[in-house]
């Protein structure tokens, strides 16, 4: 028997999350495998806004990824002590029956096993195809990103700098829009709690913004629709502005949408997982050479994943939000 502690949602999510809506528990499992099957032990778990709203059951276990070891199994594909990575949950760990929901960790040069779980995977493939499809930016143009500190933001603004945009981008705290200009090259950073959007956009774009890669949603991003050039293209990757509300709130933008002809289109890192090989080869490649930097802030212990979940909602993680088994 192996001890596990898992989490699940306790009581469903309703304004900000809280401690209360979802409780660890301790379970035993058996290390008694059938043929094929695998026990995996977490050693990174990662915590995202979207969890919120993910659609489970009360008393089911947290939805999420994680990079786990292979501790016992009977499966030639994951040899002992082999690193995979799935959607296994918010739990330390787990027999797997089906290991096609299973991936082995692909070969990330020196980059710790975290970065599957971040740069190198569903956070940075959403920045990647967010901004290379449906931005699609051209030199010259003018690119916005919004919770431009965050797991998403931070990578999707380097990447349009890399195809010769000007890249304004906004964030909570000094320190973030600090850190966004000074090591990662953003032209212009704001803070939005201390300005308005429209007049930061009115100053640093006066001939319009050309990509917009939204992760807020909401009135502030309303007032960057205002802005778009006729023909401009928007990324919708978020909305965590109305992660705590029924009903929805804010200017409804699609005045502005017809009126400038602009181009939508929502994207996920996962629908374009067949072509994860190609952008996994990009962006080790922007890393090696220094075009594209990455933060992770670390949790230590699977016991305080529900702290660390709270804390994307407050803006206390810079980066990707990784807990450490």
């Amino acid at each position: 028997m192996v001890l596990a502690k898992k989490w699940v949602l306790r009581q469903s999510f309703e304004g900000e999350p809280m401690n209360s809506n979802v409780e660890m528990v301790v379970e035993n499992i058996s290390d008694d495998l059938k043929e094929g099957e695998l026990l995996v032990e977490a050693v990174f778990l990662t915590v995202d806004p979207y969890m919120k709203i993910f659609p489970i059951a009360v008393g089911s276990i947290m939805f999420g990824e994680q990079v786990a070891k292979v501790i016992a199994g009977k499966n030639e594909k994951f040899p002992m002590n082999s690193h995979v990575f799935g959607k296994l949950g918010w739990r330390s760990h787990t027999v797997v029956s089906e290991v096609s929901q299973l991936e082995p960790v692909p070969d990330m040069g020196d980059l710790p096993l975290s970065t599957i779980l971040g740069v190198m995977g569903m956070p940075g493939m959403t920045a990647y195809f967010g901004v290379m499809d449906s931005c699609d930016p051209k030199p010259g143009n003018t690119f916005v990103v919004n919770s431009a500190a965050g797991a998403v933001g931070s990578i999707a603004g380097q990447i349009a700098k890399l195809k010769g945009c000007t890249v304004i981008g906004f964030a909570g705290t000094s320190e973030k829009c600090k850190w966004l200009k000074d090591d990662l090259g953003f032209d212009v950073v704001f803070n939005y709690k201390e300005i308005d959007v429209a007049k930061a956009l009115a100053d640093s774009a006066p001939d319009g913004v050309d990509c917009f890669f939204d992760n807020v949603g909401g009135e502030e991003a309303h007032k960057v629709f205002e802005h778009m050039n006729v023909g401009g293209k928007v990324a919708i990757c978020g909305c965590i502005s109305g992660y705590n509300n029924k009903a929805l709130t804010g200017s409804y933008p699609l005045v502005s949408v017809w009126n400038k002809r602009v181009k939508m289109q929502g994207v996920s890192g996962w629908g374009c997982a067949d072509r994860w090989p190609e952008a996994q080869s990009d962006m080790l490649q922007w890393i090696k050479q220094g075009k594209v930097k990455y933060r992770e802030t670390v949790t230590e212990g699977i016991e305080n994943m529900a702290e660390a979940f709270i804390g994307l909602f407050t803006g206390s993680h810079t980066g990707k939000a990784i807990i450490k088994a």
